[in-house]
């Protein structure tokens, strides 16, 4: 994975940048002695690291302003970063960069129930903004598998999804407004507390931009009542394509869970010993989730279990009681982390047409032969969101470098069948070479002209998303700026 050199002029100016900062932040929100700065070598693809050249902790918009404004004049390179759960290496540092994490930035500011919007700072978790609402029957839809620990920044960066975003929709269906901090310290708004906004879609542009051009300080989110009820099944089968064809023929129907989850033999086997969910230990298991009323709830499980039987399951199973609906989902959730404590695995994160799921199922194993490496499926197949985890062995030489080369064949496969590089992990540094599978010259040329507006001096989080080949005569932009 190459990165550009970083600027002897940066790396020079340290102590002048330092000093310069201390006069808009505390002292203790400038961290810039290098056994501090390891801290944030990384995110969660942490087969790369780079200590960054050091770290700042802003509590305000304003603060972030100041940041930005004093790194805009010296021509300092800013990776922002949210919680660091980024899969794709979205916030890894350069050695010549300031990383400005807002995790500081956490509270509630507004919560209006009458319009259905809560206001917050990015820097708060996913999950907490659903406990600021959940006393008063109200929740906030997107969720992640991280959601504990992910902030609302890196949500809105790689346009978040989650298990219920089927019926719910991902981040960019649940965010109305946001505050953002330009790279030269500008402060702008766009959207707010109303359905739409006029004129051009800027909102649509920012989520999912993965911090190329702002940092997005405040954000204003759509909540929504409790449903009456929500009741999950359990369908076990005997092969991943069977498994696949029933997903297709339950879109197809016309029905809409609000969740359908896919887990292989392999990380079924794992996840039962780590959280003892349950589950039936066969070749494949979808969690299928229905929400309303009991009447509703019957009368879609019925549905459901009458498409599946044509696929001859191996067990169909409702959830008894809200002790085992919570045991299936805690399952689910705890699928990556389960998968950790046996072996390092790439998680990737192709999407693909809910109809090819049988085929693209069968091809990943054949790859998997083919590259001599494990794979254990589980993801949200309700909308095609694969998230393959590739095992491999982080110690033994040549191990990453096959595991990259059987994740770029995996994700060229998700293109071919249709579908696009990433759906909710972003494209950060692990599919940024990748783009040209996706994306012809002037698309991407297209794309970099719209970052060439927010960001001229391309300053803001460089060497991501864009190949560097593609990029290189903007990026020079801030190299001559010196």
């Amino acid at each position: 994975m190459e990165m550009p050199n970083p600027s002897d002029i940066v790396l020079s100016r340290k102590d002048e940048l330092v000093a310069r900062l201390l006069a808009v932040l505390p002292e203790d929100a400038v961290i810039h002695e290098e056994s501090e700065t390891r801290a944030y070598e990384c995110d969660a693809l942490t087969a790369y690291k780079c200590p960054p050249l050091l770290a700042v902790l802003p509590r305000s918009t304003e603060e972030v302003s100041g940041v930005l404004r004093i790194c805009h004049e010296m021509n300092v390179p800013v990776v922002p970063r949210g919680s660091g759960t980024s899969l794709a290496g979205g916030a890894l540092p350069t050695s010549d960069c300031v990383i400005l994490g807002i995790a500081r930035m956490n509270d509630v500011l507004e919560t209006d129930y009458a319009n259905r919007i809560i206001r917050v700072q990015t820097g708060r978790t996913n999950l907490s903004v659903s406990g600021a609402v959940e006393e008063n029957d109200f929740f906030y839809a997107p969720d992640p598998s991280s959601q504990l620990a992910c902030a609302i920044a890196g949500n809105i960066a790689m346009n978040s999804g989650g298990a219920h975003c089927l019926k719910y929709g991902v981040t960019t269906n649940n965010l109305m407004g946001v505050k953002m901090v330009m790279m030269d310290g500008e402060i702008v708004e766009i959207g707010g507390a109303h359905l739409d906004s006029s004129g051009l879609d800027l909102l649509g542009v920012i989520c999912g931009s993965e911090g190329q051009l702002g940092v997005v300080t405040e954000a204003t989110l759509r909540i929504l009542h409790k449903p009456e009820g929500a009741r999950p099944a359990l369908v076990g089968f005997d092969s991943n394509e069977v498994a696949g064809a029933c997903v297709s023929d339950i879109i197809k129907a016309g029905v809409l869970p609000v969740a359908i989850e896919f887990m292989d033999r392999r990380v079924i086997e794992v996840v039962e010993n780590y959280a003892q969910a349950g589950y039936p230990l066969c070749e494949a298991l979808l969690i299928i989730e229905v929400e309303g009323s009991d009447a509703e709830i019957d009368a879609q499980l019925a549905l459901i279990r009458e498409i599946a039987s044509k696929h001859n399951p191996v067990e169909f199973r409702e959830a008894r009681d809200g002790d085992e609906a919570a045991r299936i989902w805690l399952g689910r959730k705890s699928a990556f982390g389960a998968m950790g404590q046996i072996n390092d695995y790439m998680c990737l994160d192709g999407t693909i047409p809910v109809s090819a799921l049988p085929m693209v199922l069968r091809r990943i194993g054949e790859i998997s032969e083919e590259f001599g490496l494990d794979v254990g499926n589980v993801f949200h197949a309700g909308d095609g969101n694969m998230h393959p985890l590739i095992l491999f062995d982080a110690n033994k030489d040549g191990d990453l470098e096959t595991c990259e080369a059987m994740g770029a064949e995996i994700l060229k496969l998700c293109v071919e069948a249709g579908g696009c590089l990433t759906g909710e992990h972003g494209v950060g540094i692990e599919k940024r070479d990748l783009m040209h599978v996706q994306y012809d010259p002037a698309d991407l040329a297209a794309q970099m002209a719209i970052k060439d507006v927010f960001d001229p001096k391309w300053l803001l989080n460089p060497a991501k998303v864009f190949p560097l080949d593609a990029s290189d005569s903007r990026r020079a932009v801030s190299t001559a700026a010196e």
